[in-house]
């Protein structure tokens, strides 16, 4: 079966592929289109196969939000290049409308789920990869509905989604309030949303190394174990502010915590805003990062 260069033209359209990939797929496929599409994607995820084992600690954190459903991803690349190319910025767009449609429990079923361009996801991952040549992963993403606030900061290096509880969301001193909490949040990374929320194994070791602090200053081991008890639990208050979201003090005003700030603008209203929780997710948070030698690199090219 004959083709034309309309139908490589059309190829690329739909898969992203190269000119001279489509070509061959097209030829490969005796001008079949389904068939040349089947090749293309096979190809695709031998690519995925073939990459496997490459370093993906770039790429982009994004968010999306709709029908009050906001979800956020995070999608690695081996290169902050990739991340800045707008075939893959607008791949992650559609992760996030895929998550935002299907509401996948993990990033499995999300693979697996109908992709907004058609097929599985799983299928169009590994069509991006052979696309763009890289390496790419679908490393984590959270789904959250109801009232939030969102922020990216940079070119998807931090995201962010703060939810509430209020009875005035529809107030521009509520949107500001929102916003500016999910400012603090991207900017001063915390563990926890507030105390309530730090797991009791956690404070416990808190308390036993401020404990056994104390009873190596001299100043301290003599006092009674009780003494000492509630001296521990004065210290703590630094590990709130410094762990816990809502203890923190309000980088616009060191005056208060976040906590005060927020019931100061919900009592200046009139009514109630509760912070419920927070996602955060930071680009390539926890991965190896691949290391690049580049006297090495110079010393590959000059030897050709």
């Amino acid at each position: 079966m004959a083709f034309t260069a309309k139908d490589v033209a059309e190829l690329r359209k739909q898969t992203g592929c190269g000119m001279m990939d489509c070509k061959n797929a097209l030829k490969d496929a005796d001008g079949d289109f389904e068939a040349a599409v089947k090749i293309l994607r096979e190809k695709g995820m031998a690519a995925t196969a073939k990459k496997a084992s490459r370093i993906a600690a770039e790429g982009l954190v994004d968010v999306m939000t709709i029908d009050n459903v906001t979800a956020i991803v995070e999608v690695n690349s081996e290169t902050d290049f990739v991340a800045k190319n707008s075939t893959f910025q607008e791949f992650v767009k559609d992760i996030l409308k895929t998550i935002i449609a299907n509401k996948p429990a993990d990033v499995d079923a999300l693979l697996q789920s109908e992709f907004v361009g058609g097929g599985k996801v799983a299928d169009a991952l590994a069509e991006k990869i052979y696309t763009i040549g890289e390496k790419l992963s679908i490393r984590r993403f959270a789904i959250v509905e109801g009232v939030v606030s969102t922020y990216i900061h940079g070119l998807g290096a931090t995201g962010v989604v703060v939810s509430f509880e209020t009875n005035v969301a529809d107030k521009p001193e509520f949107v500001e309030c929102s916003k500016n909490v999910a400012l603090q949040t991207a900017a001063m990374p915390v563990q926890y949303l507030d105390a309530a929320s730090v797991p009791a194994e956690v404070l416990e070791e808190e308390k036993r190394i401020l404990t056994a602090q104390m009873q190596q200053d001299p100043k301290m081991a003599n006092k009674p174990a009780n003494v000492l008890e509630k001296i521990v639990e004065g210290r703590l208050s630094k590990f709130y502010e410094n762990n816990c979201l809502l203890r923190q003090l309000y980088v616009k005003d060191d005056s208060m915590t976040v906590a005060e700030y927020v019931e100061s603008v919900a009592k200046a209203l009139g009514g109630s805003i509760k912070v419920t929780g927070y996602v955060r997710y930071d680009k390539g948070e926890g991965l190896e990062k691949r290391e690049e030698d580049f006297a090495a690199e110079i010393q590959k090219m000059v030897k050709g």
